[in-house]
This record gives structure tokens, C-alpha cells and sequence, in this order.
């Protein structure tokens, strides 16, 4: 399923599920930084899913893009949970990326503190590509013969130059308990090989461009 970015902006549905779960996604596209297993995992650690903690094996793998082309996303959900995406770019230094998105909770029955929803900027600017990507409230359904669904759409890119920047996609998830390295988010990161279009003009908006 290919989500056009005007339908992820939509308003936030109300929550119909009433109790703590995990969420877990595989970014399949563009290539991850690291390896991850049948969940997805590592990917709780902001920015990039690793830690101290948690560590990862890296993949080696670059993607090279040229400026202002479309970079295309494809990601699976393994275990589902209602809430959101979003899409950042770093330039010369992860720690462009920008902070989770601030959420506003609520307690349980049992007293646990639960994401009720999550910040989405309508307006995103350098770090942020896109905000509010694949907006759910219920389980993605499943293909006729049983295979996952994907969600996907395409991401343009600014036109600059990076030999090494990464793009990282993120999951907010609502009604949701504090992980221990993550809080309420799950992320994603791929590196990117970025060459400016000498027909374009140069985004000055970001780190290092001239």
C-alpha cells in the first residue's frame, strides 16, 4: 500500500485499542544501516536504534542519490501499534537529528504511563523531511493471500552535497508504555551518498552546503 504524503497528514484518528502492546518495524527501503532480525530489532534507541545497550552490526550499505530526486520508503510493520511516521536527514553529524516527537500521556488504569498522542509538525523544515507518514489507527491488512502489506511512499530530497548523511524514519506509537531506551519511539536509519544537481539550485538551508 502506497500512502500519498497529503493522506499521511490527515489528523491523528481516535485510539479504539485500550491497553499497552509492542510495536516493531523493518525499514526494507532504502537500505539499513545495520542488520536487523525478523522484528526489525535493533531499533528502539533514539537516534538510530543502537546504544551502549543495545549494539548493532553495521551493513556498509550507502545509498547514492543525486539532490531533489524522490528517495523511496518502504517500510513492514511486525507488530502493530496505532501511530505515526516521520522522515529527518542529518548532513554532517547524527546529531542534526532532531529530538523524538514530544508526546502527551495518560495513565492507565493500573497507574502506567501511556502515550496518548504524539507532535506532528504540519510545517517541517531542515531536519525534518516529512512528518505524520502512514497516520493508522488500526492494523495494516493483509494482502489476499496472506502476505504483508507494505507502506511506502517517496521522499524528495533537498539538493545538496553529503558524502556520508543519514536519513532516519522514526515511529511514534500511541497509547503505548515508556520503553526503557526509546520512551514512546522506534527508529530507523540508512546511510546516504548525496550529490548535488548542477541544474538545481543549491538548499542552502542545510548543514555544509555552499
Amino acid at each position: 500500500m502506497k500512502l500519498p504524503i497529503k493522506a499521511a497528514l490527515c489528523a491523528v484518528a481516535a485510539l479504539a485499542i485500550a491497553g499497552p502492546a509492542s510495536a516493531h518495524f523493518i525499514l526494507l527501503a532504502p537500505d539499513a544501516w545495520i542488520e536487523t532480525n525478523g522484528l526489525g530489532d535493533p531499533q528502539k534507541a533514539a537516534p538510530c536504534g543502537t546504544s551502549d545497550i543495545t549494539a548493532g552490526v553495521p551493513t556498509g550499505k550507502i545509498t547514492e542519490m543525486k539532490g531533489g530526486e524522490m528517495l523511496h520508503f518502504k517500510v513492514r510493520e511486525t507488530i502493530f501499534h496505532p501511530g505515526f511516521y516521520r522522515v529527518a536527514l542529518s548532513v554532517l553529524n547524527r546529531s542534526e537529528l532532531p529530538k523524538d516527537p514530544e508526546a502527551t500521556t495518560k495513565l492507565s488504569a493500573s497507574g502506567v504511563v501511556l502515550s496518548a498522542s504524539g507532535k506532528i509538525d504540519p510545517n517541517p523544515k531542515p531536519p525534518l523531511l516529512v512528518d505524520g507518514l502512514f497516520v493508522h489507527d488500526k492494523p495494516i491488512p493483509k494482502q489476499a493471500d496472506g502476505s504483508p502489506t507494505f507502506l511506502e511512499t517517496d521522499v524528495k530530497l533537498p539538493n545538496i552535497n553529503c558524502d556520508k548523511c543519514t536519513i532516519q524514519i522514526l515511529q511514534f506509537m500511541e497509547n503505548h508504555a515508556l520503553n526503557k531506551e526509546g520512551e514512546f519511539t522506534y527508529h530507523h536509519c540508512a546511510d546516504l551518498k548525496i550529490t548535488a544537481n548542477p541544474a538545481l539550485p543549491i538548499d542552502k538551508g542545510w548543514p555544509g552546503q555552499k
